[in-house]
């Protein structure tokens, strides 16, 4: 993924967009109103930021694609494993951010497509073929519940997606070096999707450092994404404070950036 400038707004594109009708990345910080401890570009509303600052902030990011407001669609992001649907034409989608859901699909052209994070993991999918996009909210709950999965299924179901064809992009979110959990995490994993093993490292008694970013590539590896159709971010939002916010690093008082996509008709 690239550092891109759109308008006033910042952020890391995909290596297969064209940024001509097909756009996805993930937002950096840079570029909104909000104040300090939310500077600038907040884009989520589950924070304690004056509403005024993120619809500004939406707003900004918007114009930059020159798109309305109202054609942001976002959810209310829950930690679980529920998936909306969007396969109708919609001229306002902002009351889909009442809805609880972690992951969004889309066949309608013109829409963007968002997840707000501050340390999860965004997940962005594109269905060249087909001309469906996805959205991923991926923090532990959704990695070892295997909503990856559920979700290019719901593809595939839905819209006759090709996990073969499939365009991915992944992160940025927390590194493993910054991200030690408890034996909730790991009974999280060893009833759900597996791979404990494989992603988590013991550093006490009781306490494991997870690989998040390594979950997500052995669930995509495992439904048949091919390794040269997935861009990885190289950063993690704990490290880099001048891009990214992180909720385990600023104590849970940040902003979020947002893992988006966006296609138009061609």
């Amino acid at each position: 993924m690239n550092l891109e400038k759109y308008g006033k707004i910042s952020c890391l594109q995909a290596d297969w967009c064209d940024g001509k009708t097909l756009f996805a990345g993930v937002t950096t910080r840079n570029g909104g109103v909000s104040r300090p401890p939310y500077n600038s570009l907040n884009l989520g509303s589950n924070t304690e930021d004056a509403a005024y600052n993120v619809e500004g902030n939406r707003s900004t990011f918007l114009h930059a694609f020159e798109l309305p407001l109202h054609h942001l669609l976002l959810v209310n992001q829950v930690h679980g494993s529920d998936i909306v649907v969007v396969d109708k034409k919609n001229y306002d989608v902002s009351h889909f951010q009442d809805v609880e859901a972690d992951a969004i699909i889309t066949n309608q052209p013109g829409l963007m497509l968002g997840v707000t994070v501050a340390d999860c993991y965004p997940l962005i999918v594109f269905d060249p073929k087909q001309r469906v996009a996805a959205v991923i909210h991926v923090g532990w709950r959704g990695a070892a519940n295997g909503l990856i999965g559920k979700v290019l299924d719901a593809m595939r179901e839905e819209f006759n997606s090709i996990a073969e064809e499939l365009l991915v992009a992944v992160g940025p979110g927390i590194s493993a070096e910054h991200y030690e959990v408890g034996k909730e995490v790991r009974e999280g994993f060893r009833n759900g999707t597996g791979h404990w093993g494989e992603i988590a490292t013991e550093v006490d008694l009781g306490k494991w450092q997870v690989d998040l970013l390594k979950s997500c590539l052995l669930q995509l590896d495992q439904v048949g994404i091919k390794k040269k159709n997935i861009d990885c971010a190289d950063a993690c939002t704990w490290n880099q404070r001048e891009l990214f916010f992180s909720y385990r690093r600023d104590g849970g008082k940040t902003g979020r950036q947002m893992g988006f996509v966006l296609f138009r008709d061609e």
